[in-house]
């Protein structure tokens, strides 16, 4: 399942968060660094998803 969320984290970081921990603070954290900068969102998203 964690391969899944991985590859949603690369094509959508936020919704592979979302996937993982749901509407929290990480699922906000991780819209603004995708509206910041799409791979700040990815590397985030990938984090929170292999750390859990």
């Amino acid at each position: 399942m964690d391969v899944i969320r991985i590859i949603l984290a690369i094509i959508l970081p936020p919704l592979g968060v979302f996937l993982q921990v749901g509407f929290g603070l990480h699922f906000w954290l991780n819209i603004l660094l995708t509206i910041l900068g799409y791979v700040p969102g990815i590397i985030h998203a990938v984090w929170v998803i292999v750390k859990k």
